[in-house]
Order: structure tokens, then sequence, then C-alpha cells
């Protein structure tokens, strides 16, 4: 399973020069470190394919060439080194142009994601939605006219989403979809909403077809941080993991027979954060050092657990079989392995318990003899 994400910025000449190149490239890493496979930039116009164009050569993380409308764009995104383009049946414009972009993209080896989503429907489709059709079924017959034209065309280099802002529709279309079909598809809830509302959302919807083996590259598509929607992504690859095999359905059989089949991963299960979430009797606030710390502990390669707790209700004892943890007891900062006590702070000092920390997440490395932490 490919995790992706996309970049929520126009990407323009100026952010490519000086300490702004410095800067994106670094984050861009930091992406890949935390497991993303595929990072996708809208590219509205000739200029910004340039900038893509240019990016591509700096990072090795692979980039996806978004295009809506105009089909020279995407020939030009063509010319440079991307991954993958994708476009839009709806309104990238007639077979003419289509048969242009997919011929350049034969030429150049670069697969297409023939992206179908709920509210962009081709015109004759949206008229038949407007007449009663299920949207899900007109979005599989979306893709499956558009798959028509790269067939007669002997292209092969393709994959397929079908996403909506209902639930409902995206899990129909995809299930639809895969029962006539076995072009690889790429799965997500488009316009899922904020980080919690979003990510909720979308885990309703991923989770049954990620049980059920559907799906092969994940967006989770959020009104936050590319950082957060990598996080969100994994998690619900991590929780379909965990329940694979263990529920059964309404007719008794268990779901998947096992989800590292259905979700294949590049990057392991990686760090699990348990944390509680902060109350009363907190004596050291969660909340900030996760927001401090997520990214760097999201980039850690290897299978660990990291527990940040509140208070001494939660930690060590809750937590007492964690790689690492960090909480608050009275007036001090407890620093724990394995349940058992490494460090005790007598200060509050963001600062000093940040490095605290970073020495013991160092040493972890070493004491478990984890390289890549």
């Amino acid at each position: 399973m490919v995790l992706q994400t996309m970049w929520k910025d126009r990407l323009s000449f100026s952010d490519l020069r000086g300490e702004d190149r410095k800067a994106i490239v670094h984050r861009i890493e930091t992406l890949e470190k935390m497991g993303c496979g595929l990072l996708r930039f809208a590219v509205p116009s000739i200029e910004d394919a340039e900038a893509l164009g240019k990016l591509a050569g700096m990072v090795s993380l692979p980039v996806c060439a978004d295009i809506h409308f105009d089909y020279k764009i995407a020939l030009r995104c063509l010319d440079f080194p991307i991954a993958k383009l994708r476009i839009n049946p709806g309104n990238i414009g007639n077979r003419n142009k289509v048969e242009a972009v997919v011929s350049k993209a034969a030429e150049r080896n670069i697969p297409i994601r023939i992206g179908v989503n709920g509210g962009s429907l081709p015109v004759e489709l949206r008229k038949q939605v407007e007449r009663g059709m299920d949207r899900s079924e007109a979005m599989v017959e979306a893709a499956l006219e558009e798959l028509a034209v790269f067939e007669e065309l002997k292209f092969t280099n393709v994959a397929v989403s079908m996403k909506a802002s209902s639930i409902a529709d995206t899990i129909k279309a995809n299930r639809l979809f895969r029962n006539r079909s076995d072009i690889p598809l790429h799965i997500g809830v488009t316009e899922a909403g904020p980080l919690v509302a979003g990510t909720a959302r979308s885990t309703a919807a991923l989770l049954p077809l990620l049980l059920e083996g559907t799906g092969d590259t994940l967006r989770v598509s959020l009104s936050d941080s590319v950082e957060n929607e990598v996080i969100a992504g994994r998690e619900i690859l991590n929780a379909a993991r965990d329940m694979s095999g263990r529920f059964a359905d309404q007719t008794g059989a268990f779901l998947c027979g096992g989800i590292s089949d259905a979700v294949p991963s590049r990057f392991g299960k990686g760090v699990v954060i348990i944390s509680c979430p902060r109350c009363g009797r907190n004596s050291f606030d969660t909340i900030a050092f996760i927001d401090r710390w997520k990214t760097r502990l999201y980039s850690v390669n290897k299978d660990c657990t990291i527990a940040i707790m509140g208070c001494a209700v939660n930690g060590p004892g809750e937590a007492k079989d964690a790689d690492l943890g960090i909480t608050g007891a009275g007036n001090s900062i407890m620093i724990f392995r394995m349940g058992k006590v490494v460090q005790t702070l007598k200060v509050k000092n963001d600062e000093e318990i940040d490095k605290a920390f970073e020495e013991e997440l160092s040493l972890l490395n070493r004491v478990l003899g984890r390289p890549g932490l």
C-alpha cells in the first residue's frame, strides 16, 4: 500500500530558491521518512508545470501532477521526471486530447491515474444522475468509459480512483468497480473535512474497503497539513491490520484472510503513539508535547511504541509496555522505558524536557538494536 498526500499550496519558482528551497526540500524529505510514497501537486498552468518539473529533480520522493481542464499542461508535465499523472475524465477534454496525453505518457513510461469524483462527472452522466441514476454507478461508468479508450490505445499503465464526499457513495463505487475490473485502485474520500471530522469520515469509508482487500494506494484528504494526512493514513492502515481476521461479518465469515496481503506496507507498522487526552489531573502538557514531536516520531522507521502521558495515573503504569514514555508526576517529569523510570526532571522547561527525551530516543536505538530510530 502506497500512502499519498497532496501539497497544500501553489508551487512557484520563488519556492525553489535560497532558504525557501531548502525548507521545501527538507519538508518533502520528512514526508518521505514518515511513510509518504507519493506527493501530488495541483498544476493549474504551464508555469506551474515548469516549477513542478524543477522540483521533481530536487527530491527523491515521487511526485504526481494533478491536471484539470487543459491537456496541454499534462503534455508539458510529461517532459519532466514526474512519477505519475492524474487526470479527470469529466473535464480534461475530448478524445483527441486524451489520446495525446496517453500517447506521450506511453512514450515516457509514466502511469496515469483516472480520477473520477462524484461531483465532477462527465456531462451526460451528470444528467443521468439528475434523472435518478445512482451516483456511485455513474462514477463507475465514467471510469469504465475512460478505460475503454485507454484499452483501445493499448495503454495499460493506469490506475483508477472513485472518490465522493459521501461515505456510502465512496464505498459502493469502489466495490462496484472492483467487481468489474482488476485495475489498481486509489482509494479515499474527497473533501473529507477538517482534521477530526475528515479523519473520522475517511476511517469509516476506508476500513471496510481495506478489510475486503480493496485498494492499492490511499490518501486521507484533510483540510489540514500534509503531515497529518500521512499520519491519519498510517493509523487507518494500522487499524485495518489490527482488525483483520478478528471480526466476523454478519454471515459469520471472517473478513479478509490477512491484512498483510490486503494492505502491504513498505514502512511497516512504524511508531505507535499512545497518549492520554489530558484532564484536570495533568502535570504535563501532552497535547503541546505531541504537537512538537509528532513529525519526528512518525519519521521513525522501525516498530516501537511511544507513550505520552499526563499524570501518574496513566503513566508509566498504563503504558508499562511502551518502548519509551514520558509523563508528569506532581512537580516532576519522568521518562521511562518498559515501565521503568530512567530519568526524573524537576523542571518543566520545554527545551530541557525535549533535550532529555531526545537523549532517551537516541538511546532506544542502541538498547533495542533498531537502526533508523
